[in-house]
């Protein structure tokens, strides 16, 4: 992939565009919070040639969730579990709007 080719995805909420640096300061967390939600499964970060974790924005819009139910006290393994149905519900009334305009 060349720079001209990096620069074109930006707009694309899955590349994976953000160091596990930079999604941290951009989250006002710790690269150990990262982690966490990481081996709770909550979010797979691609890796990359180096081996280093690489974040997309959905993944941070995600993470950014599950930081906000941590902070009012959820602890982390119970606000994976929440932000993973919030998103599996939000998918699903997703697919319900569209087989309703598609029966009509």
């Amino acid at each position: 992939m060349t720079a001209n080719d990096s620069f074109g995805r930006l707009d694309d909420d899955d590349y994976p565009a953000y160091t596990m640096g930079r999604a941290a300061e951009m989250l006002n967390t710790t690269q150990g919070f990262l982690r966490a939600i990481g081996e709770a499964r909550l979010i797979t970060p691609l890796r990359s040639e180096g081996g280093h974790r690489r974040y997309s924005r959905y993944q941070l819009r995600i993470a950014a969730r599950a930081r906000e139910l941590v902070d009012a006290g959820t602890p982390i393994e119970a606000a994976c579990r929440i932000v993973i149905l919030e998103d599996q519900l939000e998918e699903a009334q997703r697919i319900n709007a569209e087989h309703h305009r598609t029966a009509r």
